[in-house]
C-alpha cells in the first residue's frame, strides 16, 4: 500500500507531565491515524503512527511542536513497513 505508512517516533525534551500523550491521541484521532503513544522511563515519549502518508506526516509535524506546555528538543523518526495492525489510537500506561 503505497499511500499508507507506519512511523515510529521518540520525542525528547519537556514532554512528560504536559498532556503530550493525551494531545497526541486527540491529534491522531482527528487525523484518522492509528497506533499508540506512551511515556518512557527515560523521560521521552514514544509513539507509532499508521495511516495515510499525509495524515501521518501531519501528526509527526505536530509532535515536533507538541502541546502548549511542552518543549520538544528532538524527534527521532523511523519509517517502518505498514502493517495495518491497529484499529484506533491508544495511550499505553
Amino acid at each position: 500500500m503505497k499511500d499508507k505508512t507506519r512511523v515510529h517516533v521518540i520525542i525528547s525534551g519537556k514532554v512528560q507531565g504536559v498532556f503530550f500523550r493525551m494531545e497526541t491521541k486527540r491529534v491522531a484521532d482527528s487525523s484518522n491515524v492509528s497506533g499508540w503513544v506512551k511515556n518512557n522511563s527515560d523521560g521521552t515519549v514514544e509513539a507509532v503512527f499508521e495511516g495515510a502518508q499525509d495524515a501521518v506526516d501531519s501528526v509527526v509535524k505536530w509532535c515536533r511542536k507538541g502541546p502548549s506546555h511542552s518543549k520538544v528538543s528532538h524527534v527521532d523518526k523511523a519509517e517502518e513497513d505498514y502493517k495495518d495492525k491497529f484499529k484506533g489510537f491508544d495511550i499505553i500506561y
